[in-house]
């Protein structure tokens, strides 16, 4: 067995790329090996310098991958991170540091790079926190059952001129990533996504093991402006001659509140369809006030989705806008050394200016916490309350939060 501080932590080859995916199949406790087709539509992935390896010998032992995006910050501006997936160490090779050794890495090229954060979806709870991560949003499910809704079964398209059109996969690629960008521009939370992304769901590159064609249907507006798309399954359960059947969403973008009651409205309006899911959502989607009878969107799932580590204060706190007018001094802890230290934020509904400070702090808060309050979901005061945030000054987490929390929840629809 090599010992530990001898397990080298490095840049992984092109030529090692197979290596290094069974390794991350492996700790993700799925099948190891790829068809050749697979595994050459995955090497689109490979960045150099940008998918870490430890290596017991020839063998990959751990596995870490970052790539390049843009977080949506409160206001709209689009914010550089460093986007983090494929995080794995072997059953054989855990508790030996490698998992920090990689991510000190990648996050301190990040930093060099001039990411202002760091992002992720966390497989678990405990583990990212130690890393300065913090969640910053949350995702919900529901499922809808058709029956108890209220709508009309009868409902043959928008009732305020719009309509909506089955379309095809070519259509999606065509159409949807102008109908992302128009997304994310308004929601705090959503992320960049790569032509990749929208050739891996819509089946012209095939990652997995298998491919199952979705129906999509787009939504447009009475004046013919495209508003909405939906890309969802179904499954085909009956009993005896009664449809059981559930249509299953994958994704559905919705840029205005019509083009979101039409979509839902349509998915519960399909023949023989007696049950939605929703897929992820935002935890304050407006889907179950959208039915006559909310109590027909049952919440089935809710939990912590982004996570956030951020690494430049001063660019995290400019880039964001403030519904008030106000001014804290945080003192922030950072274990890691990214971005500990004392700053000043002045904010007001025309912009914000954020700087180091002498100042005395009003807020004292480790930058996990931080970046839960970035995008205005968390609460100072509930922080201050579990005893992650103290107050240095009688009423400071409330100003916080004046300043900080936002109308609408953010939310991030993808996993990466």
């Amino acid at each position: 067995m090599t010992r530990r501080h001898e397990l080298p932590v490095r840049p992984i080859t092109e030529a090692e790329f197979e290596d290094w995916h069974r390794a991350m199949r492996v700790g993700f406790l799925q099948k190891p090996t790829l068809t050749e087709e697979q595994l050459q539509a995955r090497r689109a992935e490979f960045v150099p310098g940008r998918l870490l390896g430890a290596f017991d010998g020839d063998r990959c032992v751990a596995t870490f991958r970052s790539f390049a995006q843009e977080v949506t910050a409160v206001g709209g501006a689009y914010v550089p991170a460093d986007a983090v997936s494929n995080v794995t160490v072997s059953p054989t090779h855990r508790r030996r540091g490698l998992l920090s050794r990689m991510m000190n890495q990648d996050l301190t090229a990040a930093k060099e790079r001039g990411d202002v954060v760091a992002t992720l979806i966390a497989a678990e709870y405990p583990i990212y926190g130690r890393y300065g991560f913090g969640a910053a949003t949350t995702a919900a499910e529901w499922t809808v059952d058709v029956a108890r809704t209220g709508l009309d079964r009868r409902w043959s398209g928008p009732e305020d001129g719009g309509r909506i059109d089955l379309v095809d996969a070519e259509d999606v690629r065509k159409l949807g990533p102008e109908l992302h960008e128009r997304l994310r521009r308004a929601q705090p939370g959503a992320v960049s996504r790569t032509e990749l992304w929208w050739r891996i769901n819509t089946g012209a590159a095939r990652f997995g093991s298998s491919w199952t064609e979705p129906y999509y249907a787009l939504y447009r507006s009475a004046a013919g402006e495209i508003e909405g798309l939906v890309s969802y399954e179904s499954d085909d359960k009956w009993h005896g001659k009664q449809p059981q059947i559930t249509a299953d969403v994958n994704w559905l973008i919705a840029v205005t509140p019509a083009a979101e009651r039409a979509l839902w409205h349509y998915l519960c309006s399909i023949d023989w369809i007696a049950h939605v899911k929703t897929g992820l959502r935002a935890p304050d989607d407006l889907l179950p006030l959208l039915l006559p009878d909310p109590r027909a969107a049952r919440l089935t799932m809710q939990a912590d989705w982004l996570w956030v580590r951020v690494l430049d204060v001063v660019r995290a706190l400019q880039a964001r806008t403030y519904e008030g007018s106000g001014e804290l001094v945080l003192e922030i802890v950072d274990a890691g050394g990214f971005a500990g230290g004392r700053y000043r934020l002045e904010a007001s509904e025309q912009g914000a200016s954020c700087a180091p400070s002498n100042q005395s702090a009003d807020l004292t808060l480790d930058v996990a916490d931080l970046a839960a309050l970035w995008l205005g979901d968390e609460s100072a005061v509930r922080l201050a309350a579990l005893g992650r945030v103290r107050e240095e000054r009688a009423g400071a987490a409330r100003s916080a939060d004046a300043l900080l929390r936002t109308s609408r929840r953010p939310w991030c629809p993808d996993l990466f």
